[in-house]
């Protein structure tokens, strides 16, 4: 009814010249990460014309940035956390998150839960098991101090202490078994990263919301098959950047871009990113 006929090229011109228009709202939403009290971080893996590359998410309840790059290192970091960051960086172990200069850290422990129960499958040793349930105890009474109804940072730091002094033994202990050095490696390089949702009232234990914003992503790359070209690429980052920020923020992203770009065609500028 609009006798406009559309094609596959138009409507890959019309995003990318939508997402031209919406790059000063991309850039935001990664200021206002960056100056956020915590962050959650992940990434996946993702292709540009069948080439091998990721897609990160910087994320938190009112920000969700996405960055599709060749890299899965510590470079892409350093692009997207020009200074350092004055709040909680969440991640799982991934080492190239060390590279970030972070205020403090929280590391998911549901990741290191998950590791245990995928040694238990094929080390039945009983250095393995006796360090297994020490360390799943001890992981599970922090979580579980957490969830009390009256808990709030300071109230129980006896207890907290407690637990930072099991920790440091259990990371000093030396072991034979393998798997059992490598793990106490691990607590020994993160032990002050893993209790640090206790300090905070808005941090959680784990990474569970940064991987909950990938996952999207995640089916699109399933039904698309990811990106043929870098401008592609670029464009699918900042529009769903957009769209998942909007949403998080309790609006409606189509409507919101829409009534953007009636104000843009009248004014000839896009309007602040809503709040």
């Amino acid at each position: 009814h609009l006798q406009t006929k559309l094609t596959p090229g138009g409507l890959i011109d019309g995003w990318r010249r939508l997402s031209e228009l919406l790059l000063t709202w991309y850039e935001q939403i990664a200021e206002a990460a960056k100056n956020s009290a915590h962050l959650h971080a992940d990434e996946t893996g993702w292709r540009i014309n069948g080439q091998g590359c990721w897609l990160w998410c910087f994320t938190n309840d009112r920000n969700c940035y996405y960055m599709i790059e060749y890299c899965r290192g510590s470079p892409v970091l350093q692009k997207f956390f020009t200074e350092a960051f004055d709040g909680v960086l969440i991640t799982d172990f991934w080492a190239a998150y060390d590279s970030v200069d972070a205020a403090d850290r929280q590391k998911c422990l549901p990741h290191l839960l998950r590791e245990l129960e995928k040694v238990d499958l094929r080390n039945d040793s009983a250095e393995w098991q006796a360090f297994a349930k020490k360390l799943r105890r001890l992981l599970r009474d922090g979580i579980r101090l957490r969830k009390r109804p009256d808990f709030e940072p300071g109230k129980f730091q006896s207890r907290v202490d407690r637990l930072n002094v099991r920790l440091a033994r259990l990371a000093g202990e030396e072991h034979l078994d393998g798997d059992t050095r490598r793990l106490t490696k691990r607590l020994r390089k993160y032990a002050e990263y893993l209790f640090t949702f206790l300090d905070y009232p808005d941090v959680p234990h784990d990474n569970n919301f940064g991987e909950r914003q990938i996952r999207p992503a995640v089916i699109l790359r399933k039904n698309s098959q990811s990106n043929r070209s870098d401008r592609g690429a670029a464009t699918q980052a900042v529009l769903m950047s957009v769209y998942r920020t909007l949403k998080l923020r309790g609006l409606n992203p189509t409507k919101t871009i829409a009534d953007a770009l009636k104000t843009y065609l009248s004014t000839g500028q896009l309007p602040p990113l809503p709040d």
